[in-house]
């Protein structure tokens, strides 16, 4: 199985930025020790552009991705379509419990449109959609 991790916006500081809700680790770190526990071929991306975040999406020759689009998710209608376009799985993810966060945060552009959603497990979320995948 080939998975590939894509983050969007600002989620290349974790570890740097807002802590309390993020954690200390940084994601490479986070990311060298999932690939040697879940022992699958993981690929990594990370994005603050859009237009790249897609670009990236349209062009996985994955098995399925795993996708925080950051603020993105919020936003972005061209994700959101890119999503369904693809024939790629695509599981949304988020680090914290975003319905306990801003209000602007409960709505997701990409939910309606990805096979499932994990969020508020901290860097656990990324976890728990590789076990989707790899039982599914």
């Amino acid at each position: 199985m080939k998975l590939l991790i894509i983050n969007g916006p600002n989620l290349n500081l974790i570890g740097q930025r807002e802590e309390e809700i993020y954690g200390k680790e940084s994601f490479l770190d986070y990311f060298e020790a999932l690939k040697v526990n879940k022992k699958i071929d993981l690929d990594y991306f990370q994005s603050n552009i859009e237009g790249v975040m897609i670009d990236t999406l349209q062009s996985s020759n994955h098995d399925g991705v795993i996708l925080n689009a950051g603020g993105y998710t919020h936003t972005s209608v061209a994700i959101r379509d890119c999503v369904k376009a693809i024939k790629v799985p695509v599981v949304e993810v988020h680090i914290s419990n975003i319905m306990e966060r801003e209000s602007f945060r409960h709505v997701s552009m990409i939910s309606a449109v990805a096979e499932g959603c994990i969020f508020g497990f901290g860097l656990k979320s990324y976890d728990l959609a590789i076990d989707y995948f790899l039982q599914k």
